[in-house]
Order: C-alpha cells, then sequence, then structure tokens
C-alpha cells in the first residue's frame, strides 16, 4: 500500500475510531480491526483485500516474528516455572511472611528495579505476584498498572540497556556537536535527571502501592469492587491470560530450590542479555530465553517433572496457548501502526507544532509532541526516530552549537514522551503484556491507568515550562 495524498487531520482517523470503539466496547481486538479496516479503505482499496495485504506488510517482517519468538519462549518459560514449582515456593515463602496489601504491591513494585526489561519484566513479575495481589485482594487493574509503571520507564533510565543504545545511536545521526558514541552516551547520562515523566511515575506509583497517593478515577472504582465484591475483574472482563494459567500457580506447591529452579534461570537470561551487549552491543533477547527454556527443559527432565518429549511438547503448547491473546492485540496494534504511519498521521502532527519550536517552549512542546505520536502509534521507538531528528537540531541551533542543558532537557523531552504512550496507549505492546502479566482485561488496564498516567504527563510538562 502507498501513501497517495496528504490527510492532514483525517490521517488521524483509524486511530480515533479504534479508540473511540475499544473505550465503548472495551473490546481491544475487534477496535483495532475496525480502524484497520478503515484505515486501508483510507487508503484506497476494500477491506477484503486491503486487510490481507496489511496482514501482509505489517506482520510479514522480522521485527515481529522475533517479538512472537520472544512472547511465545516467555510464555514457554511460565509453564516450566509453574510446573516446576518454583513460582509456588516462591510465593508461599512471600506469604509465609504474612505482607499486608501495601507490602505486596511494594515488593511487586521493586521487582520492576531488578527485572530491566520491557517484555520479561511485567510478564515475570505478574506471574511471580499475582498469586500474592490475588490474596490481598489487589485488583487485577491495579497489579496491570503497577507492573505498566516500572517496565519502559525504568528502562529509559538505565544507561546500559538497549533502550538507551537506541537513542544514543539517534543522538549521533544528528551530528552538529557530537562526533562519537562516548560523546552522545554522555547527552543521554545528563539528560536521565531531567526525564520528569519516567522518574515521576514511578514515584507516583510508588504512592499508590504505599496508599499515600489515594486511587481515583476508574482505579477507586476497581477498589470498590474488590472491597465490596472479592471480585478481582469487572464483571464480563476478558483478561489476556487463560483461566489454566491461574490455577496452575496455585496447584504446583512441589518444594524445590529456589536457586536452582528460579535463580538459575534469571541469571542464564538476564547473563546471556548482558554478556551480549558487552561484546556485540546487542541485546540478544530471544537467544537468552532459550537458554533459560532449554536449562529448565533440562533440569526438570532430570528431575522427572518431564517425563518425555511428548509431555515436553504438551508444555511448550501450553506456554504459546497462555500467550495467544496478547500476541493478537499486538498484532493488531502493528497493523493500525502501518496505517496511520502511511496515512501520514506523525507527519501531520508534526507539521503542525513545528511554529512552537522557539527556545521558551522547545522542551514542553517537544515533551507533548512526542507524547502524543507515542500514544497514537503505540510505539515509543517510532516517536524516538521521528522527533530526535527534528527536536535536537532545533536545540543545536539554540545554544550555538555547544552541548549545555537545553540538549539535556531536549533529549529527556523527547524520552519521557515516548514512555507516556509506551505506558499509556491501548496499542502499546508493553501495554498489552501489562495486562497479560496481570491477567487483567486489557481496556479495564487501559481505563483504569490512563487518568494516572495523564496526571503525571501534565505535572511533568509543566516542570517543562519552569525548570
Amino acid at each position: 500500500m502507498e501513501e497517495t495524498m496528504t490527510w492532514g487531520i483525517w490521517s488521524l482517523a483509524p486511530l480515533v475510531i479504534a479508540l473511540v470503539i475499544a473505550f465503548k466496547t472495551r473490546s481491544a481486538a475487534f477496535s483495532l480491526l475496525l480502524g484497520s479496516a478503515v484505515g486501508v479503505v483510507m487508503l484506497g482499496t476494500d477491506p477484503a483485500t486491503g486487510l490481507s495485504e496489511l496482514f501482509q506488510s505489517a506482520l510479514g517482517n522480522g521485527e515481529f516474528i522475533r517479538l512472537c519468538l520472544i512472547i511465545s519462549l516467555i510464555g514457554i518459560l511460565f509453564v516450566l516455572l509453574k510446573d516446576s514449582g518454583a513460582i509456588a515456593t516462591f510465593a508461599n515463602k512471600l506469604s509465609a511472611k504474612r505482607k499486608s496489601q501495601k507490602g505486596v504491591a511494594l515488593t511487586t513494585w521493586g521487582m520492576g528495579f531488578f527485572i530491566v526489561d520491557d517484555y520479561f519484566s511485567p510478564l515475570m513479575t505478574g506471574a511471580v505476584m499475582r498469586p500474592l495481589t490475588d490474596r490481598v485482594k489487589i485488583p487485577r487493574e491495579k497489579l496491570a498498572f503497577i507492573l505498566d509503571s516500572t517496565t519502559a520507564s525504568v528502562c529509559i533510565l538505565v544507561p546500559f540497556t538497549a533502550w538507551a543504545a537506541y537513542i544514543v545511536g539517534l543522538i549521533v545521526a544528528q551530528g552538529g556537536p557530537v562526533e562519537t558514541a562516548e560523546q552522545a552516551m554522555q547527552i543521554f547520562v545528563n539528560s536521565i535527571p531531567y526525564n520528569f515523566y519516567s522518574i515521576l511515575l514511578l514515584i507516583f506509583a510508588l504512592g499508590i502501592c504505599l496508599k499515600i497517593i489515594p486511587d481515583f478515577g476508574p482505579m477507586r472504582k476497581a477498589e470498590k469492587r474488590v472491597e465490596e465484591t472479592g471480585a478481582l475483574l469487572r464483571e464480563g472482563a476478558m483478561p489476556l491470560i487463560s483461566a489454566e494459567s491461574d490455577t496452575l500457580v496455585e496447584a504446583k506447591d512441589e518444594k524445590v530450590s529456589l536457586f536452582w529452579g528460579l535463580a538459575m534461570p534469571a541469571i542464564i537470561l538476564f547473563g546471556t542479555a548482558i554478556v551480549s551487549y558487552i561484546t556485540v552491543r546487542e541485546v540478544m533477547i530471544a537467544e537468552a530465553f532459550m537458554g533459560a527454556v532449554t536449562y529448565l527443559s533440562v533440569a526438570m527432565l532430570i528431575r522427572r517433572q518431564i517425563t518425555s518429549v511428548d509431555h515436553l511438547v504438551t508444555i511448550a503448547t501450553r506456554g504459546i496457548k497462555d500467550v495467544v491473546p496478547a500476541l493478537i492485540i499486538i498484532a493488531l496494534a502493528y497493523c493500525i501502526n502501518v496505517v496511520t504511519k502511511e496515512l501520514g498521521a506523525a507527519n501531520f502532527l508534526i507539521s503542525q507544532t513545528e511554529g512552537l519550536l522557539t527556545p521558551a517552549l522547545l522542551v514542553a512542546v517537544t515533551f507533548m509532541l512526542t507524547a502524543f505520536i507515542s500514544f497514537s502509534t503505540g510505539t515509543s521507538w517510532g516517536a524516538y526516530a521521528l522527533m530526535v531528528p527534528i527536536a535536537l537540531p532545533v536545540a543545536y541551533s539554540f545554544t550555538g552549537n555547544q552541548i549545555d542543558p537545553l540538549v539535556f532537557k531536549t533529549i529527556a523531552a523527547v524520552a519521557g514522551g515516548g514512555i507516556f504512550g509506551d505506558h499509556a496507549s491501548p496499542v502499546s505492546d508493553t501495554s498489552v503484556l501489562s495486562s497479560a502479566g496481570a491477567g487483567s482485561d486489557h481496556m479495564d488496564h487501559v481505563i483504569t491507568q490512563l487518568p494516572y498516567a495523564l496526571t503525571v504527563a501534565g505535572v511533568s510538562f509543566l516542570l517543562y515550562l519552569i525548570v
């Protein structure tokens, strides 16, 4: 499909339609499919032919296939951890400490700082903590919010992640006073204290966990539902995890060594990721999950927890089945992202705000625009690729091609704005994975989380205006 005309504000139509229908029906999959269908019609094809071509172009690429592989491996790893008894043992050890609702929420929040990966963190933390949050009656929507708040927001504040490496590459590509990756990394490190959205989001989530900040909006309704009825999910909710997956956690109560059964797979996973980043400057996350799955499969074969090859295949099939709802929504999110890109939605938004990029407003407008683009497209990295080449040269022009705090703030505004979309957008992959990790209905997660994300974004915007 090719962009044949300038659509202007109408380029946002597929996304707006998808969002309106999603908030009305709370069906993310149907809404995204409908938005995609509207988009292909706008691009000049009938829905059947257009959707077929769209699926091929959006999903028939290495990036999406790699993401499917990673998510499938994560699903398999979870079932292995459950069947081995590792998760139940860990959950029982934590529950034996008689943690309060605040204590469980705080533990969930803290785990996000130890699992620094935007795909693995929400799914792993969710699988481990969900039995405990259920016991102390934390709504699934709140668990999803805690998971979502400590994924990408942590990744972007750590210099030695793929996120940092990506932004550093974009900084180097703009040239100007930056000639080496080392200089670009120093700019990124100096920008971290100005990344107000990511920092404030972590603080805000901590306040919610400790009940220092009272719940409000739809999240308060979810809390009230649990208090009055004990229902962790809204009636009629469609959680992104199978009921079988939940019961597996509770059913397996076999005592296992937490070091060999839980810590060692994590060591293999993160060791592979760290070593690959150091040696080849690429986080080989798929290979890391393959290593962890292989180790745990062999260990369970030795302990005779897996009795045959057929048994292992059954476990793998169950693991993939558990993550199919998340894969469907991510696939449809990829499709609508392609449609909005071909209609020129991001370029329209940029063209409408170029005149606002003055020294006094540069940082605040950069944050706002990046946030809107990332929310609209569901991809922070795509927003970074669009905004760094625009905002950074403007910052250089205002500083006389020198590196000073305006440059640091501009990079921080881009980084934080992208995190907003990654955090709040219903078409963001990390939002989908947070819903899956929490066992929450995806649209319930989005609706309850959005007022919190907008509150933090509003405060961040004001800080950029005055700091």
